[in-house]
């Protein structure tokens, strides 16, 4: 989402003559998704950036203020800077200048989750749906929605709707295999999640949630395959890690198991799973020099 933004503001930039929303409507299209719009506030450069890309969209907005388009990219900016508030408000201006922008209904929908308003994100996902039922998106948004309430069957429903739409979304694949491992169902869990990561192979989500679905199925060893490429891509994951102790754990390597769930509990102390772990494990703790242990469980 990002990247879109930041590719549209450079077309932007490097435009002669008067800066026009029609000129770049087409670039400003890809930003108008329903992806995730928090960003971590924590990340100065991130912030700093989004700054930049939200001053930029008010000029043009300021010289094209009854474009719609404008005020829903510019939302999605301050929903990824952490300004949910600011970024409602924006869709709101959006929706109110074109009634029928279903992509403004479905990025509001994620900021009122944000606020905690899910009756009102369910209300902007069903007019987002029934103004363009071909809409993908949309349905992956309310089918989380459902699948977070426990509402597995309406989850399906929407996940399998968004698949019918279009069958290399990474994000309705993983997601419908979240559905599917929450009830139970590890073998087709572990399809969607290994078809999730053959279309985005470098998102990291998948994996933990295949290793899991492993793991509840009895193959540690796989399991440990998957939780290793978490920890490897993301060596701040506690999940991560601690589910890669669980993994040890099962095949019996109870110190290297003991030393990814100290390590998760360093990096995440609150985090009870890896709390459990490092003292059902204490036994199995080998003494080493400070780090060592860290060291060890990196490399794997």
């Amino acid at each position: 989402m990002r990247a879109a933004i930041a590719a549209t503001l450079t077309s932007i930039r490097s435009a002669r003559g008067p800066l026009t929303i029609a000129a770049v409507s087409l670039a400003l299209a890809a930003c108008a998704t329903t992806a995730r719009t928090t960003l971590n506030p924590a990340d100065p450069t991130a912030a700093q950036a989004n700054a930049a890309d939200i001053g930029s969209l008010t000029n043009v907005i300021q010289q094209n203020p009854n474009d719609a388009v404008g005020y829903n990219v510019r939302g999605t900016a301050y929903g990824q800077a952490g300004r949910p508030k600011d970024a409602k408000a924006d869709f709101d201006h959006a929706i109110q200048l074109k009634p029928d922008f279903y992509q403004a209904f479905a990025n509001r929908a994620l900021v009122e989750r944000d606020l905690g308003r899910d009756d009102l994100a369910f209300a902007d996902y069903n007019q987002a749906v029934a103004l363009n039922p071909g809409y993908a998106a949309a349905y992956i948004g309310r089918g989380n929605m459902y699948r977070l309430r426990a509402q597995y069957d309406l989850a399906l429903a929407d996940f399998n709707r968004a698949l019918s739409l279009d069958q290399n979304d990474p994000r309705a694949h993983h997601n419908r295999g979240l559905v599917y491992q929450a009830i139970g169902q590890h073998d087709p869990a572990i399809d969607d999640f290994s078809k999730a990561i053959s279309i985005a192979p470098g998102n990291v989500e998948p994996f933990n949630a295949r290793g899991l679905s492993y793991l509840a199925l009895g193959d540690a060893k796989a399991a440990l395959d998957d939780f290793n490429v978490v920890v490897q891509r993301d060596k701040t994951s506690y999940v991560g890690w601690t589910n890669q102790g669980l993994a040890l754990e099962k095949l019996g390597d109870l110190a290297m198991a003991h030393d990814a769930f100290v390590y998760a509990a360093s990096v995440n102390p609150k985090y009870q799973p890896a709390v459990d772990g490092t003292r059902r494990t204490a036994g199995a703790a080998k003494p080493t020099a400070p780090g060592a242990a860290t060291t060890a469980s990196l490399g794997r």
